[in-house]
């Protein structure tokens, strides 16, 4: 029976693609210290987690994923880290069939937490990356709001709901909070934050590349039209997923090195964040790192509403460039510039 099991439930854009993947290119080297990453792989996570949400459109492929997970977790002598970024924001109901699933072994959350300075230009490029058109001055404007797009990110970003939540199920002394490092720190630092949060003894674990980069403005503007002239295609939900999410939002079109997206925290997001900070000191969890490190900063860049259509124009070239190379068995290159 496992020791005890290590939740770690995101946030989204919380540094959770680049955990997971150092996570998984070290299983070996957790396994031989008795750590468990259930599954073969980590989409194993992803489908099990899945299956116990309840996520319609994985349906035909997660179904029974979930207890077959637990069950090899329940085998497991030692510990055993679940990682997937769905479960943060999930219901009081679905947390409860999470946590009921482990009756007899403690279960330890991992929360992990970016400021909102950093958060809303990411956001902003998911939701373009799931087919999303919102402009992006309308995009910062009506996040101030109760409809949308503000119920999306603050379903995904409302940290005080979220860590409120978890804590009612597994009580603060089981939550442990974990901010990323500000700009400029030391790289390496949120994996040694996630180790110290996690008991995990894998401060050596092998490092790996950055993940799921950020696109430039330039990309962002070519993946909003781009969705604009598809809104009346018909395309269906698995096309559009593979083909635009992925082969062209998360591969073609990112690692350019045009202008990033520029974006200074308006007070009314400073205010929120402060209250934010405040909620978080109160609900009793463990913090590594510091809850300042959620104070918002402004990341340098451009306005993308702003950005000259030629450059538009390269940014589509270019992301057709990575496309052919990527059919034809060749690396993608679209770092560089058309």
């Amino acid at each position: 029976m496992a020791s005890r099991v290590v939740l770690h439930v995101g946030l989204m854009k919380s540094g959770t693609s680049y955990l997971q993947q150092r996570l998984d290119a070290n299983r070996a080297r957790l396994l031989d210290r008795g750590v468990l990453l259930p599954g073969e792989r980590w989409r194993d996570q992803v489908l099990a987690v899945s299956d116990v949400l309840g996520r319609e459109h994985l349906a035909a492929e997660s179904a029974g994923r979930w207890s077959r997970l637990v069950a090899q977790a329940h085998a497991h002598d030692g510990l055993v880290v679940i990682s997937m970024e769905f479960l943060g924001p999930a219901r009081p109901e679905s947390i409860a069939r999470v946590v009921e699933a482990f009756p007899v072994t403690p279960v330890e959350v991992v929360v992990t937490l970016r400021d909102l300075g950093r958060t809303v230009p990411a956001m902003w490029q998911e939701s373009l990356q799931n087919g999303g058109t919102w402009a992006w001055g309308d995009y910062v404007r009506l996040l101030d709001g109760k409809r949308r797009p503000a119920q999306a990110f603050w379903r995904q970003q409302g940290m005080g709901r979220i860590v409120d939540n978890w804590v009612a199920a597994v009580g603060s002394a089981n939550v442990t909070l974990v901010t990323l490092p500000p700009p400029g720190s030391a790289p390496g630092l949120l994996w040694e934050r996630f180790c110290d949060a996690a008991g995990l003894d894998a401060l050596d674990a092998a490092p790996v590349a950055p993940a799921n980069t950020s696109l430039d403005a330039a990309s962002a503007m070519v993946l909003r039209q781009l969705n604009l002239l598809l809104a009346d295609d018909g395309l269906t939900s698995g096309d559009y997923h593979r083909l635009v999410k992925f082969e062209l939002g998360k591969r073609a079109l990112t690692g350019r090195t045009g202008e990033p997206i520029g974006f200074e925290p308006p007070p009314w997001l400073i205010d929120r964040a402060a209250a934010i900070r405040g909620r978080l000191a109160a609900s009793g969890t463990r913090v590594v790192g510091d809850l300042g490190d959620l104070a918002p900063v402004a990341t340098p860049g451009t306005d993308p509403d702003t950005v000259p259509a030629t450059d538009v124009a390269a940014a589509a070239v270019a992301a057709l460039r990575g496309v052919v190379r990527e059919r034809s068995g060749q690396p993608n290159t679209t770092a560089e510039t058309v």
